[in-house]
C-alpha cells in the first residue's frame, strides 16, 4: 500500500483531517499571521491517542511558512529570522549561564542534505572564549558550540554515537539539530520551517533516516529545527493523479461508465498507477527545486540569524548582519 510521506507535523494533520473531516483527537493546534507574508502553525500533542494517530512522539510541532521565502527580499529574510528566534526564545531554558550545542545534520556534498552544515557555518560559537576567559556566564551572550558531524556513509560512524560522545564531553542543557526533511507538496519545499521539542532522525529527508537524535538517546533535550527541501516523487506522482482523476470527474457525466470508474478507483488501483509511472526510475526517487543551491544558502542564513539572536541577548538583526555574514 502505498504511503505518503512527510516529515512535517502540519502536513500528518492535514492529511487525517483529509480523511476524517475532523481534527485529531489528543492535538491543540493553534495559528497566527504576520503582516500576511508569514504564518505560524504550532501543533502540540498532548497525549498518548494524539501522538499514536500522528505518528510522532508527544510535544511541541511549531510550523514558519512564507511563500515568499523562495526569492525573498532581505526584509522577508529578517522578518522570518525574527519569527524563528521568537519561537525558540519561547521553548529554551531560562538561564543566564546556558550552554548549547548546535549540530548541523547532512551531507555537505549534497546540496538538499547541506542545511545544517551550512547553518553551522555561520554560528557564532562562543564556548571556547567562555573557557578562555574562565566565565559562567555573560550578560550579552551565551556560551555555544557546533559540529557539523557528516554522515555515515563518509565517516564510516553512526551520526548518534558521535554527537552522544561529543554531549558526554562537553554536558550542555540541550542540543539544537538542524536537518532537511522532506514535504508532501512543492509548495513547501523551501518555504518552510519546523520546530520541533521531541528530536530528529538524522538523513530524514534524503530517505535515509538513522538512530533518533533526542533525550532518550543523548540523556539532554534536543529542539531539532528542519526544512522540508525534497519530495518524494512517489508522494507527487500521487497528488498529481489525484488531480487527474477529479478533473476527469468534472469532465465526466455523472452516472456514466466513466464516472463510475473514476468513481470507484480504490488507493490500490492508485497506488498501480503510481508504480507503474516510476517503475523506469527506481524506487526511491526524490525531487528538488533546480534553485536549491541559492535557496538552501539563503535559508541556512535566515536559520543562523534567529538562532544567534535566540541564544545572545547582546546581538540583534543589525549584528549579524554586519558582522556574521
Amino acid at each position: 500500500m502505498f504511503q505518503i510521506r512527510t516529515d512535517l507535523a502540519v502536513e500528518a494533520r492535514e492529511l487525517y483531517k483529509e480523511k476524517n473531516k475532523q481534527e485529531i483527537p489528543g492535538v491543540e493546534v493553534e495559528k497566527s499571521e504576520i503582516d500576511n507574508e508569514i504564518e505560524v502553525t504550532r501543533v502540540k500533542i498532548v497525549d498518548d491517542q494524539g501522538s499514536q494517530i500522528m505518528g510522532r512522539p508527544r510535544g511541541s510541532y511549531i510550523t514558519i511558512e512564507s511563500r515568499g521565502l523562495k526569492s525573498a527580499d532581505a526584509d522577508l529574510k529578517d522578518s522570518v529570522s525574527k519569527v524563528l528566534a521568537k519561537e525558540l526564545i519561547a521553548i529554551l531554558p531560562k538561564k543566564k549561564s546556558l550552554n548549547t550545542l548546535i549540530v548541523g545534520l547532512g551531507n555537505w556534498n549534497v546540496t538538499p542534505d547541506a542545511l545544517g552544515p551550512q547553518v553551522v557555518e555561520k554560528i557564532l560559537v562562543t564556548r571556547h572564549l567562555f573557557r578562555l576567559y574562565n566565565k559562567s556566564e555573560d550578560p550579552s551572550m551565551t556560551s555555544v558550540s557546533a559540529i557539523s558531524p557528516g554522515v555515515m556513509g563518509t565517516t564510516g560512524i553512526e551520526t548518534s554515537d558521535i554527537i552522544k560522545g561529543i554531549v558526554e564531553k562537553t554536558k550542555p542543557d540541550f542540543v539544537i539539530a538542524i536537518d532537511a526533511l522532506a514535504s508532501r507538496k512543492m509548495e513547501r519545499i523551501n518555504t518552510t520551517i519546523q520546530i520541533s521539542t521531541t528530536g530528529i532522525s538524522p538523513g530524514s529527508g534524503v530517505g535515509s533516516s538513522r538512530k533518533e537524535l533526542n533525550e532518550e538517546t543523548l540523556g539532554t533535550p534536543v529542539v531539532a529545527i528542519g526544512v522540508p527541501t525534497v519530495v518524494d516523487a512517489a508522494t507527487m506522482t500521487n497528488d498529481t493523479i489525484k488531480k487527474v482523476i477529479n478533473s476527469f470527474k468534472a469532465q465526466a457525466s455523472e452516472g456514466t461508465e466513466f464516472f463510475r470508474l473514476l468513481e470507484n478507483m480504490g488507493d490500490d488501483d492508485k497506488y498501480a498507477l503510481i508504480k507503474e509511472v516510476l517503475e523506469p526510475y527506481g524506487a526511491n526517487v526524490i525531487v528538488t527545486t533546480k534553485e536549491i543551491d541559492k535557496i538552501i544558502t539563503d535559508i541556512s542564513q535566515i536559520i543562523a540569524n534567529g538562532l544567534n539572536i535566540a541564544l545572545h541577548p547582546g546581538i540583534d538583526l543589525k549584528d549579524v548582519n554586519r558582522y556574521l555574514h
